[in-house]
């Protein structure tokens, strides 16, 4: 789980949810792709899900929470019905991953112990550099003037020169409205 960087912002005022990535996927110790592609466009293009950990598993739940969008329209209850479907059920309850999906209704992370969060701030990163490009994201959002994109980028650089597993091969989505 601990193994790539994924930052997502959502804007209210630049009307738009931008979500991305580094490409790095290593299995122990060593880099087995410089490229990966770890953040998603689903449910028609309108929402963006990006994953941290096992790829397989990632791309599991990313299936389910697409299932869940046809089903309930709505990106919150979705998240709370794969979350709760996810924590119940004895093979979801194996899958290793925390999952961030964003659209015009909200910047969610979801994860496998029946969490369901939405950031104060519109700001959310998981994996092992999450830490690090929110933090980066935080400080550019407050003290610059760049775009939602350019932010997500910058904070994504910024976590690759201090977490060894992320590098900065960047993915980038973005959804506006």
């Amino acid at each position: 789980m601990e193994a790539t960087t994924v930052i997502a912002l959502r804007s209210e005022a630049a009307r738009c949810a931008v979500m991305a990535c580094d490409g790095q996927a290593t299995m122990e110790s060593r880099v087995v792709k410089a490229g990966a592609r770890k953040v998603h466009r689903i449910h028609g293009g309108t929402v963006l899900a990006g994953f941290a950990g096992g790829t397989a598993d990632g791309l599991a739940l990313l299936e389910r929470l697409e299932g869940k969008l046809k089903q309930y329209g709505s990106l919150r209850r979705a998240a709370v019905e794969l979350s709760k479907e996810w924590r119940t059920d004895r093979a979801l309850r194996r899958l290793e991953a925390v999952i961030l999906a964003a659209s015009e209704e909200a910047l969610l992370l979801i994860t496998g112990q029946g969490d369901v969060l939405e950031p104060d701030d519109g700001l959310a990163g998981i994996g092992s550099g999450g830490g690090y490009a929110l933090a980066a994201a935080r400080a550019l959002v407050r003290h610059t003037d760049l775009p939602p994109a350019e932010v997500a980028r910058n904070a994504l650089i910024i976590a690759s020169e201090i977490d060894v597993y992320t590098n900065d091969r960047i993915a980038l989505e973005e959804v506006r409205w």
